[in-house]
């Protein structure tokens, strides 16, 4: 078995730093790197990308809402295409910094609330993933499984790859749960890497009601600001590789 494993990197600003983000280069295969609207700057974009291309990882956008404070975690209500427009210009600073240092952009993600809106609305996430067609078609998508973002790159005819969430609770659609509901983070370690053995072992997952869910993913995204963050990835990594698989870069994955 082959899987990617990614984490949200590149999320602090100025002097500012969130998590541990070299370390996590050390253990990961992917990394999505904040673009400066929700997080990061140029410096820190800059400064991740060179670690990651040392490292022969895969760079990928983290766009987001432009609301650092909020952490873009707040919804902003604007106009399709204008948001449209917000993750196009993301994407073209980050893909600037790779260019520059020797690397280039391989996928993106949706973050927080842009992502959830997103997720959940296809009148919202088909003109923002005709947006990113129309940037670059050979970017891949990270998607949860079953969202409007998902169908909407289908119908496009943009690759995408499904990520599994390792630290969030899923509901019966296979849609993850707001993180305003009790248990939608899952913060207990043993729990986060009994989950990922049940995905690895058997293509299952356990959603927040009880029921088991099957799933197919091609990636393994952890939390990078979280507590014990790298003690965590490098711990599912063994888990991984103990299991026979390999870690390996999504675009390698993904065809």
């Amino acid at each position: 078995m082959e899987i990617d494993l990614n984490a949200d990197l590149g999320e602090g600003f100025g002097p500012y730093q969130m998590g541990e983000d070299e370390a996590m280069l050390d253990i990961v295969s992917s990394a999505n790197v904040a673009c400066g609207y929700h997080a990061g700057d140029p410096v820190i974009m800059d400064k991740t990308v060179r670690m990651a291309l040392a490292r022969q990882i895969d760079v990928g956008a983290h766009v987001g809402f432009p609301d650092m404070m909020g952490f873009g975690r707040r919804q902003i209500q604007a106009d399709p295409l204008e948001l449209a427009n917000y993750v196009v210009y993301q994407m073209g600073a980050l893909a600037g910094i790779a260019k520059r240092a020797g690397h280039r952009v391989t996928h993106m993600s949706f973050h927080g609330a842009l992502g959830n809106m997103a997720a959940a609305s296809y009148e919202l996430a088909e003109p923002l993933v005709r947006a990113l067609a129309e940037f670059d078609r050979d970017l891949i998508i990270s998607v949860s499984t079953n969202t409007e973002i998902e169908r909407a790159a289908d119908h496009i005819g943009m690759r995408t790859a499904n990520t599994f969430l390792a630290d969030r609770a899923y509901d019966d659609q296979g849609a993850l749960v707001s993180r305003k509901l009790e248990g939608a983070v899952i913060k207990d370690r043993a729990a986060v890497l009994a989950r990922v053995k049940q995905l690895l072992e058997d293509g299952t997952i356990t959603t927040i009601t009880g029921n088991t869910l099957k799933i197919a993913v091609q990636s393994i995204l952890l939390h990078g600001d979280t507590p014990g963050a790298v003690e965590l990835a490098r711990t599912v990594r063994g888990v991984i590789e103990s299991a026979g698989g390999r870690v390996v870069p999504v675009s390698k994955l993904v065809r």
